[in-house]
């Protein structure tokens, strides 16, 4: 397996719509089990397609309630209950705030063999599956800030020292990234 880049803040990929997955092969099911290793060696969570520089739809989660997969070509539904809870972002180095989502959600997608897969959670599990649905989408959690907390987190970015976390990290993580897929070569069939 193979530990990928994080791209951050900055990066358009984490700014563009992702395209659907349609050829599910071994370069796939490599793809996910390398962005399962990679989330777990930071981490994290869940971890989008567009976070390893992939313009694709998928994502990874785990350490949730016992809870870890993935899925691909997700639809996102969500309830009308408001929850309150922070986030980060593996994107967003050293950046986190209280973030408006719903108490639950739902995605519907396939596996990465094609098969019907439904995932559905409240809590932090509807929150992740949001945030990395959100991803797929072009947006980052900074997005749905509001009011103070936004200026607070934009004001940090722009500063020189987001620059310098943001440098120290990618650092950090380079010095454990085993393949070049980060530097930009292609992946299988994902490179096209």
């Amino acid at each position: 397996m193979t530990i990928l880049t994080i791209r951050t803040v900055g990066d358009p990929v984490l700014r563009t719509v992702s395209e659907p997955i349609t050829v599910f092969d071994d370069d796939l099911r490599r793809l996910v089990a390398d962005m399962l290793e990679t989330m777990y060696d930071v981490g994290g969570v869940g971890l989008a397609g567009p976070q390893v520089g992939l313009n694709k739809q998928i994502f990874t989660f785990g350490n949730i309630d016992g809870r870890e997969g993935h899925i691909i070509n997700p639809v996102l539904e969500v309830g009308d209950e408001p929850q309150e809870g922070g986030e980060g972002c593996l994107s967003v180095p050293g950046q986190k705030s209280d973030t408006p989502r719903m108490a639950w959600a739902r995605v519907t997608g396939v596996d990465m063999y094609g098969q019907p897969l439904v995932l559905e959670g409240e809590g932090l599990f509807a929150r992740m599956l949001q945030h990395e649905t959100d991803h797929l989408h072009g947006k980052l959690f900074i997005d749905r800030l509001v009011g103070e907390d936004r200026k607070r987190v934009m004001r940090a970015i722009r500063a020189a020292e987001f620059d310098a976390t943001a440098q120290k990290t990618q650092a950090e993580r380079a010095a454990r990234v085993s393949g070049a897929f980060g530097a930009g070569s292609s992946f299988g069939s994902f490179g096209k």
